[in-house]
């Protein structure tokens, strides 16, 4: 339990890096951020590919079929979307909107995976909800605040960020439950060779991508810089960084979590991404949170250390009817 917890930890301190992209590079399109994040993961893949072949020759059509899906919601479509919503509204809308996946995720995995996982006791999971709930609620009014006293806010930007971080989040409550469907039916299998499959799947859908944006961009008449950008060592180098610890490092992380942890628990330690990123967020403004802020993550930490006591049930009578 401990170790699956250290794992999913790990995952969220790299996984916060991709609310940093968009705030470093806001005159880059969120498409070409998506595309390029994945492409360099795809690349990165490669060679880790080669040296893992004969893992990655025992996966069939299906678990081939299954990486392409998920790499289309799970990591396209959820950056794209969590990108854009950065670009729209700044990083803390989004931010705190993708918070809520901690929640989402518990609620939907309990409901849906109490056959497999057993059932986490409703009553025993509340108080951490409500603590997890009551944290996120702190850290959104500190960032509210701040936004209504913005001279300069437009609110059909922030009301066009918000819904497409809710997007974002339909996508990556998606995501972990059908990744922990295939890591708990191939317990046999390398966590590691399951992340580095999404790698090599990801590549010709993200340089397919990269390609049909250059395309697009030079028959609109663009006059952004392709196919890197008026900043291209930056832009590059910030990708590979990105591509390696968020996409490659970071889902091998999350995948030793998710073999060893039920899919409840483990959706609520995504908060440790919401946290990472919002320690990177502060960091780049230069300033400390403020009381009610850390008020917030300290709800946060106590509510995935509540969550992570608690034992799975399985009911007597599903057991029998299984």
């Amino acid at each position: 339990m401990w170790i699956g917890t250290l794992y999913a930890l790990a995952a969220g301190l790299m996984w916060g890096l991709v609310f940093v992209g968009p705030l470093l590079l806001p005159e880059y399109p969120a498409a070409l951020q998506s595309v390029g994040r994945y492409l360099a993961f795809g690349l990165i893949a490669l060679p880790l590919a080669w040296m893992d072949r004969a893992a990655l020759r025992r996966l069939s059509r299906s678990d081939w079929r299954e990486a392409v899906k998920l790499v289309l919601i799970g990591n396209l479509l959820y950056y794209l979307c969590l990108a854009s919503a950065i670009q729209l509204a700044g990083a803390p809308l989004p931010t705190m909107i993708i918070g809520t996946l901690p929640v989402v995720i518990a609620i939907s995995a309990n409901l849906r995976d109490h056959r497999r996982d057993g059932r986490l006791p409703w009553r025993a999971l509340l108080p951490s909800l409500l603590l997890i709930a009551a944290g996120i609620g702190c850290v959104n009014h500190v960032e509210l605040q701040a936004l209504r006293a913005d001279p300069d806010a437009d609110p059909a930007r922030y009301a066009q960020g918000a819904l497409l971080a809710i997007v974002a989040v339909a996508c990556w409550t998606w995501y972990p439950l059908r990744n922990a469907d295939w890591l708990r039916a191939h317990p046999d299998r390398s966590p590691r060779t399951w992340a580095t499959a999404q790698g090599v799947a990801t590549l010709p859908l993200a340089a397919a991508g990269y390609g049909l944006l250059w395309i697009g961009m030079a028959l609109a008449g663009a006059e952004f810089q392709m196919p890197f950008g008026p900043r291209p060592w930056f832009f590059i180098g910030l990708m590979a960084a990105i591509g390696l610890f968020a996409s490659w490092l970071g889902t091998t992380c999350w995948n030793e979590a998710s073999q060893r942890l039920p899919t409840a628990l483990a959706g609520q330690l995504i908060v440790f991404e919401t946290l990472a990123a919002l320690a990177y967020a502060f960091a780049l403004r230069g300033q400390m949170p403020g009381a009610l802020t850390l008020l917030g993550i300290a709800l946060l930490i106590g509510g995935v250390m509540w969550a992570v006591r608690i034992r799975p049930e399985q009911a007597v009578a599903e057991v029998h009817a299984s």
